[in-house]
């Protein structure tokens, strides 16, 4: 699986690249023409197609196609928003198309049986509106997108205008942040990435800075035969007195992801009673937060889940990370630091869904990656934006984009069970980043082992192993073949 999401700025470096490294530019849009030509009749029977072409590249891209479907005996017409600058790619392709031309209306879209959307790629600078939105909205066929749906912004995922509904995009080389992100990805549908001849020698002089989150981007530690529980880590979780509940769950994703020792430092005796009757594997502690600091062995800390958004649980956090321990942030912890993101230095990693991002650091608004990328600036924090398109941002600009998570996950306790798993791996020696993305695909791979509805928290710890197994390399079974103990 190809990981790496270019901008339209950066696929346009590499289009230039590998031009000037001696693949002609109308090589690329023959192989891009052929792609969509191949994919229509893959997915669909002949039928009276229009192709709507706009005047940039991508409308070239529409000129071979239809030229390349026409010659296989579909009904092939084109109808052109403006023509192509004199002398590009574009006009090339244009001038070898000899079939209809129909008038660029809404009229004819609604006779057609295929639409094919030619008329504005991925790095459309304006809202679509005016004919071009008319046109595409009458279809009542379906509709291949050429690279992205036309007013769909490929860079952020955001609607410029309208974009309309493709049942399938064909896009080129490298996947575009857009199609990955809501509502872009839905509004792509089935989403083919064709090669057109552009080499992946080009991509370091591109510097992509998005990836497609999954294995291969990460790799979960194996499991040493000479490890014990002390090498695996130790994860201490800040415990609430109400909603115990959050700490338990986390807690035994924590035990499923691989940590070594769990622990949960309850507020007082009470609490503590809770927390004992849940998994016995759980150590509980009455010891308040400062004496379980003087313990180096406690390296990972978990604060959030259960805890109120109080001046004290934003001063056991403080305590926490200037003790120089890794810390996780969630839930009531983020928010006990609403419209003071400072408090957060230090973090290793936060985990904010977007209404607890929109107190601490203002709404996310519609770039979901930029917004990220400024949070975790600001804080040196990775910042997991959680959602059904999550995004995994470093300070230093990488960004990881989740798109594997079913809409199962969206029920209380969930997150819970994220950050524990994601606690799990830092214990384990993951950096903040691998260990943010990978908690992330595990949290939806379990999802997706238990389809359709009465999927509840708990369940998903469950299917952690299976989650696990699928993501390779998680040494669990040379820990079977050895008799390992702990």
């Amino acid at each position: 699986m190809t990981l790496e999401l270019l901008t339209p700025a950066e696929m346009a470096r590499a289009d230039a690249a590998a031009i000037a490294g001696g693949v002609p530019g109308i090589a690329l849009m023959e192989a891009a023409g052929r792609a969509v030509a191949r994919a229509a009749r893959a997915r669909f029977r002949p039928c009276r197609t229009l192709v709507l072409a706009g005047p940039g590249n991508n409308g070239g891209d529409g000129y071979v196609a239809a030229r390349l479907l026409e010659r296989r005996g579909w009904p092939v017409a084109v109808a052109i928003l403006a023509l192509p600058r004199p002398g590009g790619d574009a006009a090339w392709a244009a001038a070898r198309w000899r079939g209809p031309v129909v008038p660029f209306a809404p009229a004819e879209a609604r006779r057609a049986g295929l639409v094919v959307d030619a008329v504005f790629g991925a790095g459309l600078a304006r809202d679509l509106d005016g004919v071009a939105a008319e046109t595409l909205a009458a279809a009542s066929a379906p509709i291949l997108a050429v690279d992205v749906p036309s007013g769909l912004d490929g860079g952020t995922g955001a609607v410029r205008g309208f974009a309309p509904q493709a049942a399938l995009t064909v896009t080129f080389f490298r996947r575009k942040p857009g199609h990955l992100l809501l509502p872009g990805r839905k509004l792509c549908g089935d989403v083919l990435l064709a090669d057109i001849g552009l080499a992946a020698s080009v991509l370091p002089g591109v510097g992509p800075r998005a990836f497609r989150n999954g294995p291969g981007l990460w790799s979960l530690p194996a499991l040493s035969p000479s490890g014990h529980k002390y090498t695996r880590g130790h994860l201490t979780i800040v415990g609430g007195d109400a909603m115990t509940g959050a700490a338990r769950l986390a807690a035994g994703a924590a035990h499923r992801a691989g940590a070594g020792l769990v622990t949960v430092a309850a507020p007082d005796a009470a609490a503590a009673a809770v927390y004992r009757a849940g998994d016995p594997a759980t150590i509980v502690s009455e010891e308040p937060v400062p004496v379980l600091l003087d313990d180096g062995r406690r390296a990972v800390w978990l604060l959030g889940p259960g805890l109120p958004p109080t001046p004290r649980t934003r001063g056991t956090l403080r305590r926490v990370i200037d003790a120089g321990r890794t810390a996780v942030v969630d839930a009531g912890a983020l928010l006990a630091c609403a419209d003071a993101p400072e408090a957060l230095a230090g973090a290793a990693v936060l985990t904010p869904h977007a209404g607890e991002f929109a107190r601490v650091f203002g709404p996310v608004g519609g770039d979901k990656p930029a917004a990220a990328r400024a949070a975790a600036a600001r804080t040196g924090a990775v910042v997991l934006l959680k959602g059904a398109d999550t995004v995994v941002a470093a300070p230093d600009g990488r960004v990881a984009i989740n798109d594997n998570a079913p809409p199962s996950l969206a029920i209380g306790g969930t997150g819970d069970v994220l950050a524990g798993i994601i606690a799990a791996l830092l214990c384990r020696g993951m950096a903040p980043f691998d260990a943010a993305a990978a908690g992330a695909w595990l949290h939806g791979e379990a999802a997706r082992l238990r389809p359709g509805p009465g999927l509840v928290p708990a369940d998903l710890i469950n299917l952690l192993p299976g989650a696990l197994a699928h993501a390779g390399g998680t040494g669990f079974g040379d820990e079977i073949a050895l008799g390992f103990t702990t």
